[in-house]
């Protein structure tokens, strides 16, 4: 049923882009396994970074499921779609059922999304990671590959309105290589060593952003540690 819904869905997201005019620059999709499991792990900024992370994947033939709130599955538009796809529901009061389903998932061959902040960074810099995809890598015995996204949030985030008009934004994604997750290491260890490499990639992501705010109102998207407007990160 999955690859029956999953392959139009993305073909009907790659004609939105077009109509939007989006602008995208991807690099480092080599790095997506062409086959076998793998945790890809990005940041979050935007809600509709899942789309966007898992069009990293297209390249090397792959569909991402991923971990996504329980409410997401719940909306009467999307939630049909999700489960049709694949995803899986994480209800954080329950989150060990969520946990095994990617577990088997990523056994059985699968590649897994995770937000390892659980939340979009509503100052557009990484907040802590969870180790929960350190501990999945660890246990399936699968690599992490780190990826990193800019520029979805000038689309649709949290504090903001939709901009789904035909703004010409461009997107940029940097995808690394894998991380490998030994399970004699310390999962918390493993997830340092991910979160710095995406950060890595955060901060290319950002250096090759081929536009800058057109002026003192359009400074929102930007982290202030940049010289933007977003909301300082908690503990800055």
């Amino acid at each position: 049923m999955a690859e029956l819904v999953y392959p139009p869905v993305v073909g009907a997201a790659r004609t939105v882009f077009k109509a939007l005019d989006l602008k995208f620059d991807i690099s480092g999709a080599e790095n997506i396994p062409r086959r076998g499991g793998a945790v890809l792990v990005s940041n979050h900024i935007g809600y509709l970074d899942f789309v966007f992370a898992g069009l990293a994947a297209r390249p090397a033939k792959r569909l991402v499921r991923f971990m996504a709130k329980e409410s997401v599955f719940r909306h009467k538009v999307s939630g049909p779609l999700m489960r049709a796809m694949k995803h899986i529901p994480v209800d954080r009061a329950q989150g060990m059922h969520a946990y095994k389903h990617a577990l088997s998932a990523l056994r059985s061959g699968e590649i897994i999304g995770v937000f390892p902040e659980a939340t979009i960074s509503e100052s557009f810099t990484l907040k802590n990671f969870k180790s929960g995809a350190a501990r999945l890598a660890q246990e399936a015995g699968v690599p992490l590959v780190p990826l990193a996204l800019w520029g979805t949030q000038r689309l649709w985030t949290k504090g903001h309105k939709r901009d789904l008009g035909r703004n010409h934004f461009p997107i940029t994604i940097r995808v690394g290589e894998p991380v490998e997750a030994d399970p004699a290491e310390p999962a918390e260890k493993i997830t340092d060593r991910l979160r710095s490499r995406v950060q890595d990639l955060l901060e290319a992501a950002q250096r090759a952003y081929p536009v800058r705010p057109k002026g003192p109102e359009d400074t929102w998207w930007i982290p202030a540690h940049l010289g933007g407007t977003a909301p300082a990160a908690r503990g800055a």
